[in-house]
């Protein structure tokens, strides 16, 4: 909430001050701000002392403009910025000061406004911004269309900032949209202008000259500078990396300019001009379906997770945020699925030694060592506390035949042996080999005291000491949530989220040398599409990236298939027809089943912003086999 109300206020002072300054050659200009609400603009501005010769026009419902020409009143630091004239409350005028006018009158009325305003001294000659934060979108198509072009028409030198959202049809579009239904106030454009060209094209058809547009992961990105990013990044402790993006992908800013010399580009005019990708091209798509269950699965309705293969057609899933009796929590409970005859029944494992911490842990690892006997690795509570260091799962070597519910999970604490190598979170443990003996190679991740990691331990599997073992080659760079495989030996590395929280789009391959291991970067043809929070597979020397969350804010990921000998590149949609509820696949968990070339995904979601809470209900079930065996 916090990262994603800054940011909209960020962009809106950037293009504002932008304008002023660009401006100040001019002996008057002014400001109209449309549906201004009780926003705090004009009042930030003029104590700046950046409003010398700038005149403050607020427009709102009458109702709205009334109760806030009250609050200025009331407070004495507010009527001594604006220099009360005592003009309020003529007509629509509910309150005036020589550079702030507070305006009552329904913007989609047009003939009204234009009347208001002139009454109350805007010129059309000087330079003027138009202020839309948020507002457009909630007022028909025709009405809001016939402003922006009113504004281009009648204004000989005219600038329009516009902050809104977007691209509806997304998982997380679609709880936006129906959170603003909910509260009977739909989002009227998202139909006709979806995405950041559409809203284009409205402006250049609309008479409007030049116009620049970008999400506010761009914004963020290419106009916030370097030294004011890690000032926010660092002011409280954050996780929420992906609500965060999809967040910022969802709304956009746009400027647009007629008869300004020079241009009016504050978007343009910043430290990076962004390079926007074209749509990414896809090789096909893959039908989602809902796993044949025998039993509920509220349980399985949670994210940051983890969910592991501990034989065939028995999968653990421990961990995560979620629903559990009723209320959203950490969840305290192991949940188990079974496959039986085609269908899998699902069912809450009890534990034994329920005292030994567990911790209710998120982004742990979970790495199966026997039929019965699997290693936690790391994870987090809150994420200002530190790691949570590794625990032993002891299941029944008879699990896979018994009914879910009756099978009892042993937790058995670790001595503190590999305590460093456990004290983080969004990190991976992988299966490698070493002259012949398994290890766990821990990699990446964050900690309460580093918001990115970069190195590595090598644990012994049999007596979980950590081993020194060369590595030599080009070190990848450090990073968090991104996906790691065992193969041939070694261990694949795939994308994450980097130090300046980018996503990264990077493959590394650790490989087994005679005297220890070596980096190679997988190089892939197109390049990969830099992202993270996605799960990965490896099958017959392909490497499957599954979901997760990328900058490319035309569609979001489905499963991007890498030939590991040819380096080719494919990226597939997932095609949720079948669906009735969104399928976010970030935080998500999955696992695949080479015999039947399935893939299960269970759980994943999380907070969309102040919209609500999506959790996918449901395991969902992929059928590979005709991309595995086609590619």
């Amino acid at each position: 909430f916090h990262r994603g109300y800054y940011i909209r206020a960020r962009a809106v002072d950037h293009c504002v001050q932008d304008f002023l300054r660009k401006t100040q050659s001019h002996p008057r200009t002014q400001i109209l701000s449309l549906g201004a609400g009780f926003d705090s603009l004009y009042f930030r501005l003029k104590d700046l002392g950046l409003l010398h010769h700038t005149v403050v026009y607020e427009v709102d419902f009458p109702n709205v403009a009334c109760q806030k020409a009250t609050l200025i009143k009331r407070m004495k630091e507010l009527s001594a910025l604006v220099g009360d004239t005592g003009g309020e409350g003529l007509g629509v005028i509910t309150f005036s000061g020589e550079d702030y006018k507070l305006l009552g009158v329904d913007l989609s009325e047009l003939s009204e406004l234009e009347r208001a305003l002139e009454e109350a001294g805007l010129d059309n000659e000087i330079p003027t911004l138009f202020i839309a934060e948020v507002v457009l979108t909630y007022m028909e198509n025709r009405r809001s269309d016939a402003l922006i072009q009113w504004a281009a028409e009648r204004f000989s030198k005219a600038c329009f900032l516009l902050y809104e959202q977007m691209h509806p049809e997304d998982p997380f579009g679609r709880v936006m949209q129906q959170h603003f239904s909910q509260l009977n106030s739909a989002l009227l454009s998202l139909a006709q202008y979806p995405d950041c060209e559409a809203q284009q094209r409205r402006f250049f058809e609309k008479g409007w000259t030049e116009c620049s547009v970008m999400d506010m992961n761009e914004f963020f990105t290419c106009c916030t500078p370097e030294d004011e990013q890690r000032r926010v990044q660092a002011l409280e402790p954050f996780d929420e990396y992906e609500e965060w993006h999809l967040k910022c992908s969802h709304y956009f800013v746009l400027t647009a300019s007629k008869g300004m010399e020079p241009s009016w580009t504050p978007l343009l005019s910043s430290m990076t001009v962004p390079h926007r990708d074209g749509p990414v091209r896809m090789a096909g798509s893959i039908t989602a379906a809902v796993c044949a269950m025998h039993s509920e699965t509220s349980g399985l309705r949670r994210y940051g997770h983890c969910s592991v293969l501990i034989k065939p057609n028995v999968i653990l899933t421990t961990g995560g945020f979620g629903e559990e009796d009723g209320q959203h929590c950490r969840m305290r409970n192991f949940h188990v699925l079974i496959k039986h005859a085609g269908c899998w029944k699902a069912g809450c494992v009890k534990k034994e030694n329920p005292c030994k911490r567990w911790d209710e842990r998120l982004y742990h690892t979970v790495s199966c060592l026997s039929n019965s006997l699997a290693l936690v690795v790391g994870g987090r509570t809150s994420p200002s506390s530190a790691g949570l260091g590794m625990l032993w799962l002891k299941l029944p070597e008879t699990c896979g035949a018994s009914d879910p519910d009756d099978i009892t999970v042993e937790l058995i604490s670790m001595q503190p042996a590999a305590e460093p190598a456990a004290l983080r979170w969004r990190h991976s443990t992988t299966e490698a080999l070493f002259k012949g003996e398994k290890y766990l190679f821990v990699y990446g991740g964050r900690s309460a005291m580093e918001p990115v990691l970069g190195d590595w331990y090598f644990l012994h599997a049999q007596e979980l000491s950590c081993t020194v073992i060369p590595v030599e080659g080009p070190v990848p760079e450090s990073r968090h949530s991104h996906s790691a495989c065992s193969w041939k030996g070694g261990v694949l590395i795939a994308g994450g989220l980097g130090a300046a929280e980018q996503p990264l789009g990077s493959v590394f391959f650790l490989k087994e040398l005679e005297h220890g291991f070596q980096w190679q970067t997988v190089e892939t043809h197109p390049p990969l599409i830099p992202r993270y929070s996605h799960t990965a597979h490896v099958h017959d020397g392909k490497l499957l990236l599954v979901g997760g969350v990328w900058f490319h804010s035309s569609s979001v990921p489905g499963i991007t298939v890498i030939d590991l000998m040819t380096g080719l590149c494919l990226d597939y949609e997932i095609n949720v027809e079948h669906l009735e509820w969104p399928l976010m696949l970030h935080n998500h968990s999955s696992v695949f089943l080479p015999d039947e070339k399935e893939l299960l995904l269970i759980g994943g979601g999380g907070n969309c912003f102040s919209f609500g809470t999506h959790l996918n209900p449901e395991p969902v079930s992929l059928s590979l086999s005709n991309i595995l065996t086609s590619h």
